[in-house]
This record gives C-alpha cells, sequence and structure tokens, in this order.
C-alpha cells in the first residue's frame, strides 16, 4: 500500500509541473505575439517606459507641447521616462487609430494625468524589414 500512495503523489507532482510549464508557455507566448502598437499602448498605461523602447527606432523624433526634438533611442527613454514620471497615466484612451499603408501604423489617444491634464498623443510605427519600430510620439497639453 505504501508503494502505490507514493506512485500517486509522484504523478501528481508531474501533473502539476506539466501544467505549471504549460500555462507558463502560454503565458509567454501571448506576450510575445501581441501586436506592437498595443504593446506601446500597454506601456503608457502602466507607466512602462522600457517596455516601450524595445520598439525605439534608432532616433526618435519626441515632441512634447510642441517642442519637437530628435533624440537617440536612448536619449528618448530617458526624457519620456522623466516626462511619464511628472506626468503619471492616469487613463489613456485611444481616440483613433489606423494604418494608411502596410508599413504604417498610428493612433491617436488622450492622456489623463492624476492631477486632470490631459495631453493628446500622437505615436506613429513603420515597418521597417519584418519590425515594426516607433518613428515619433507627440505629447501635447490640451
Amino acid at each position: 500500500m505504501k508503494a502505490c500512495s507514493c506512485s500517486f503523489f509522484n504523478n501528481m507532482k508531474n501533473l502539476i509541473l506539466l501544467v505549471s510549464c504549460t500555462l507558463i508557455l502560454f503565458t509567454v507566448f501571448a506576450q510575445s505575439s501581441r501586436p506592437p502598437m498595443e504593446d506601446v499602448v500597454n506601456a503608457i498605461k502602466n507607466n512602462r517606459i522600457e517596455d516601450m523602447s524595445k520598439y525605439f527606432d534608432n532616433i526618435v523624433p519626441v515632441t512634447i507641447n510642441n517642442t519637437q526634438t530628435i533624440y537617440s533611442r536612448n536619449q528618448a527613454e530617458v526624457v519620456l521616462k522623466d516626462f511619464f514620471e511628472r506626468n503619471i497615466p492616469k487613463d489613456f484612451l485611444i481616440m483613433d487609430n489606423g494604418s494608411p499603408n502596410s508599413s504604417s501604423k498610428f493612433i491617436i489617444g488622450s492622456l489623463v494625468t492624476p492631477s486632470g491634464i490631459k495631453y493628446s498623443v500622437y505615436i506613429l510605427m513603420k515597418q521597417k524589414e519584418s519590425n515594426f519600430y516607433l518613428q515619433e510620439i507627440r505629447l501635447n497639453k490640451d
């Protein structure tokens, strides 16, 4: 009888391990298969600029309150982290989006901070080789 119960527990451990590994693989696959624009929007909503920065091209035009500056990908990450630390997203609503052609996508959104300040947001992504890269981001106070 003792051998039977040990075998049962070993089988249960193996089953739990198999189910856990399967769930982890599904989670990783679901995250990696998300469209790039959706990743960028989620990064803004969750104030995780480092998640957005993986889509930065070598140079990134950033416009804040109608002042545009062209940054390297690392500089753009620092500038946007600073902006979002001072303007923590409370809500981000997509007002419009589209794909003027197969190699570019855009989003126009409205960012609201906890203090009630609103920013209009424009994001442009273009395909380069087989990946989409953030080509421009504009954050202008309404």
